[in-house]
């Protein structure tokens, strides 16, 4: 009962805030962040642990294969425009990749962090399942890993399309590319929103970035560390 209860919840909340968003747009009321505050509180109010929680958010973690592999819908519609931009995506994706890379250590740096919080900021940028598996590599603690990760995509979703916007940056291929490069699947989640071209291309790149830096991360990080 108290999983159909929290998946009803967690959609009633996502739906709400969807239409919020819309109406009242903020970085503040994008639904991935905004959803994530209102549930806590509801499940905190209704004593609903996390451990309560974890089957539910396991049959909805479940959907997000088919919606990820959904993606290749609208990537192969538009796989004229990948052609069209193939040397420019490239040049941005390895741009991008390397500086989510050397902005964590330079912040990291910058306030005398710890290994332990260096390594897992390292692979912000990829997607949850990349990222812990890139982890176990590299010796990341991964509950941090995911919890930067997240974090990572809520800040992506919530100011890249403002940030964009403010140097008027509007093309759709660079819009995508970019929010798929740094916030990974809940960046794409936002860009999906912006249009179709912007969605299928987020996709795109946040594939390739994630199996970039998988490759790149092993070999790096005992240079620049």
């Amino acid at each position: 009962m108290i999983t159909v209860y929290s998946i009803f919840l967690t959609l009633a909340v996502y739906i709400f805030t969807r239409k919020f968003g819309h109406r009242y747009s903020s970085p503040f009321t994008s639904p991935v962040f905004f959803s994530t505050f209102i549930i806590i509180i509801l499940l905190v109010g209704s004593h609903i642990s996390y451990h309560d929680y974890i089957p539910a958010k396991k049959i909805m973690t479940y959907l997000l294969g088919p919606a990820t592999v959904a993606l290749a819908v609208p990537i192969y519609k538009n796989r004229n425009l990948f052609a069209k931009y193939l040397v420019a995506a490239c040049v941005g994706l390895l741009i991008g990749t390397f500086t989510t890379i050397l902005s964590a250590i330079v912040i990291a740096k910058c306030f005398y962090l710890s290994k332990m919080l260096l390594l897992p900021l390292t692979i912000k940028s990829v997607t949850v399942p990349v990222a812990t598996e890139i982890g176990k590599i590299i010796k990341a603690n991964v509950s941090l890993i995911a919890a930067f990760v997240i974090i990572t995509g809520m800040i992506g979703a919530m100011f890249g399309p403002k940030l964009l916007n403010l140097f008027k940056i509007d093309h759709p291929f660079a819009r995508g590319l970019s929010i798929g490069t740094i916030a990974h699947g809940i960046g794409t989640a936002e860009a999906v929103k912006e249009g179709e071209i912007q969605g299928a291309v987020a996709g795109a790149a946040m594939g390739i970035a994630a199996l970039l830096i998988s490759f790149i991360i092993p070999y790096i990080i005992p240079f620049l560390i």
